[in-house]
């Protein structure tokens, strides 16, 4: 796999892979989401291909006391190939260059087979609760 930072050449292909994986959900306008993203850190919001083909993405960010994880999709016809911790290994490379000294990212407590993922490549449940809140309505 070949990683790369985001081009928006990219973005069709990036949104049909988050849909294949569940991860466009109604709440978030993956556009959006992206045009979000490419104005802070762009160069943390990663893709792998494979044969020319968006196979995995990442979005990392650092805002200068923790780093956190967005948007890990690797395609469906692809998991369980090391794709995934490849992914993991840049933007966690990418993260230690800029002084970030921890890792946070959120998943659904009902996922399970990403929870056992994540515990497999060394992060750990931190015991704290999420809070969100919404700063737009759409």
């Amino acid at each position: 796999m070949n990683i790369t930072e985001y081009i928006d050449t990219d973005r069709t292909e990036v949104i049909a892979l988050w849909k294949r994986c569940g991860l466009a959900a109604p709440q978030n306008d993956p556009n959006k989401d992206i045009d979000r993203k490419l104005r802070v850190n762009p160069e943390l919001f990663l893709v792998g291909k494979l044969d020319g083909k968006i196979i995995s993405t990442i979005m990392g960010g650092y805002e200068g006391h923790r780093g956190w994880l967005n948007y890990l999709a690797v395609d469906p016809e692809h998991r369980r190939k090391g794709f995934g911790g490849e992914i993991m290994n840049e933007i966690e490379n990418r993260l230690r260059l800029m002084g970030c000294p921890k890792i946070n990212l959120q998943v659904r407590e009902t996922n399970t087979s990403v929870i056992k993922f994540y515990e497999a490549i060394g992060f750990g449940n931190d015991h704290v609760i999420s809070f969100g809140k919404r700063l737009e309505n759409d």
